[in-house]
């Protein structure tokens, strides 16, 4: 059978990798535990992480430098279409998921292919930034699962917070102001790599609709228990309040602590 060729990064890629980690030195406090497990070195895995803030980008790409992990990020056709930064997300090898359009069933094949190239692929299953008012993970969208079940790629979960203390959710709406606090603070940003793929053997059984929707309460689950030890002192309320962020139950997960 034909195998698809290794994907090797681009320079500028693995340039701006670095960058980000400049980027947030000023800004933060970086805390980065573990890595990516020493069975899916080498291999195709999907990273399927939280998303807490419009700074999460930078901080995942500054952790995973510092993890030795080159990411492929799964992001909104949005940041395609923008000037520059859309050229550079297509020449880095990005995938692009053109959500609420004809073509988002694009991005599927487009990770798939992506993993077969033995790359790591970075998605956000909540699909935006949570508006849990708790700021735990939400229920999660089914694409993460999907590209399991299309390309038998393991999911490691990873974990982030305090990056709403750097941008808090309105950002860039004064974005001055919030990075002057940030550099004037640099407060604690943490960034956690599961110690184990998580194990979708009990979504093996029914529809492939239901096998994937199951998946992704495992997977929110995974992501949930590794963003625990993280913010052990404000299980209930956040410390640092985003008071620009809007909350929305409607996609509140049931949670086991």
């Amino acid at each position: 059978m034909e195998t698809s060729p290794v994907w090797r990064a681009p320079r500028l890629w693995l340039a701006l990798l670095v960058v980000a980690r400049i980027l947030v030195f000023p800004l933060a406090r970086l805390r980065v535990s573990g890595g990516l497990p020493a069975q899916l070195r080498g291999g195709p895995v999907i990273l399927a992480t939280n998303h807490v803030s419009p700074f999460d980008p930078v901080i995942i790409m500054a952790a995973c430098h510092r993890a030795g992990i080159v990411p492929r990020f799964m992001a909104t056709g949005g940041v395609f279409r923008a000037p520059v930064v859309g050229s550079i997300m297509r020449h880095c090898g990005h995938i692009r998921v053109d959500r609420n359009t004809t073509h988002v069933a694009d991005a599927l094949p487009a990770a798939a292919k992506a993993l077969a190239e033995n790359s790591a692929v970075l998605v956000y299953p909540e699909g935006r930034i949570g508006l849990d008012p708790w700021m735990w993970p939400e229920r999660g969208k089914t694409g993460a699962a999907r590209m399991a079940q299309m390309s038998g790629a393991p999911i490691l979960p990873v974990a982030q917070w305090g990056t709403h203390a750097v941008l808090p959710w309105e950002a860039p709406k004064r974005i001055g102001r919030a990075l002057l606090r940030s550099l004037l603070t640099r407060p604690v940003v943490q960034v956690a790599f599961g110690d184990r793929p998580v194990d979708l053997t009990p979504a093996q059984v029914g529809t492939p609709g239901a096998q994937a929707m199951h998946a992704t309460r495992l997977i929110m689950d995974a992501i949930d228990e590794t963003l625990t030890p993280l913010r052990l002192d404000e299980m209930q309320t956040p410390k640092v309040i985003d008071s620009s962020r809007p909350h929305d139950l409607s996609r509140v997960r049931p949670r086991n602590h």
